[in-house]
């Protein structure tokens, strides 16, 4: 069977989306009878077209961008000429999903979406997505054939309560063979975050983390915490730090590649993402990075594996935006180095039984077998 994927973006961009796709496309392709292409826009490689870990990539020069969705002009008379059996296309990403809806419909093939969150906007911004949610959401959602969530807290999004009769739940995943502990020691006292650091991704909650490394500076005072990430509020943040005299606890490593996130997760004594909008943290990919490499976490409720993370006492779950309970859980951790032991032995384990890609992909692969 031939699978069209079609999210806005792929590898070598980094995202949550974009890693989604990537993994389950990497371990789908292993299957005698399963063929992947991505159509994607040509962000982070100007490559057209190329075979990269089985999967085929064929890239689409993109015009501008519309609330941080690629606009590929070229994508439906891609579509047209294209021969598949599914397209699976991804939320919230408005344009290529919406084309895969059309071309679906036209040519009576099944449609998969992956509901990653809801889209949302400020100002003027917000009343676009409202439009575009009660009309070519509503659409593509009626369409689809199954609509995949990644946590069943998802079920309660509004734009879902009409269609829980084609709604499944299909966790992310990670890859245990990559991203794993090193022999390297740990620096003392190192916090990891990261993230794509631009105004669509201000949910994932730096703000309030170094708010908190304010606070932990005044017990541990040579904490340092590593941001990974780029983009257009990197100065900004860069800024904050120095107004509230954090510049020498936060050094910005700017973009790493997959490479350098592994080391700087298995590297660090912890990693942290406070992310604060439940509408838009779809998962939290991340958390599983680090869990794998056996390195504790601390993130809020709204992230998809926060549960079993307390279940399993490999990290912290607290409130979204606390920043006192963010401080306080920070200076738990890395002040109890038997903590640390076991929760990095807990987040492995969890990880290697229940999150990795290929057991996901075999479930995505299911149900694809189910559709035809």
């Amino acid at each position: 069977m031939k699978i069209i994927q079609t999210p806005v973006r792929f590898y070598p961009f980094i995202g949550g989306v974009e890693k989604y796709v990537y993994y389950i496309s990497k371990e789908l392709v292993k299957y005698d009878d399963c063929e992947v292409e991505v159509i994607c826009a040509n962000e982070s490689s100007d490559v057209d077209y190329e075979i990269h870990d089985g999967i085929n990539i064929h890239r689409l020069k993109y015009s501008g961008k519309i609330a941080n969705t690629n606009i590929t002009l070229s994508l439906p008379k891609i579509l047209y000429l294209s021969k598949y059996d599914i397209i699976h296309t991804h939320v919230p990403t408005p344009w290529s999903s919406d084309w895969s809806n059309i071309f679906t419909r036209l040519t009576n093939k099944p449609l998969v979406v992956t509901y990653h969150n809801d889209i949302i906007g400020n100002g003027i911004a917000n009343h676009i997505a409202n439009f575009y949610n009660t009309t070519a959401l509503k659409s593509l959602l009626n369409k689809a054939d199954r609509i995949i969530i990644t946590q069943d807290d998802y079920i309660e999004s509004p734009h879902l309560k009409n269609y829980k009769d084609k709604v499944v739940t299909i966790p992310n995943g990670v890859d245990t063979e990559l991203f794993k502990p090193s022999n390297t020691p740990r620096n003392k006292n190192q916090i990891f975050f990261l993230s794509v650091l631009d105004k669509f991704h201000k949910y994932k909650g730096l703000d309030y983390l170094l708010d908190a490394i304010v606070e932990v500076k005044k017990v541990i005072p040579d904490v340092k915490l590593v941001v990974g990430g780029k983009g257009e509020l990197l100065d900004h943040y860069k800024q904050t730090a120095q107004r509230l005299k954090i510049e020498d606890n936060v050094e910005f490593k700017g973009f790493l590649t997959d490479k350098e996130v592994i080391k700087q997760y298995a590297t660090s004594e912890l990693f942290v993402l406070p992310s604060i909008s439940s509408l838009q943290e779809g998962f939290g990919i991340v958390v599983l990075e680090a869990l794998s490499c056996k390195t504790p976490v601390i993130s809020t409720t709204i992230v998809g594996v926060a549960d079993d993370v307390v279940k399993t006492n490999s990290g912290i779950i607290i409130p979204t935006k606390d920043t006192q309970a963010l401080t306080d859980s920070i200076i738990k951790i890395l002040q109890d180095d038997n903590l640390k032991e076991e929760m990095g032995e807990n987040g492995r384990k969890l990880v290697q039984e229940k999150y990795e890609w290929k057991i996901i992909a075999k479930k995505i692969h299911d149900l694809y077998e189910e559709l035809l």
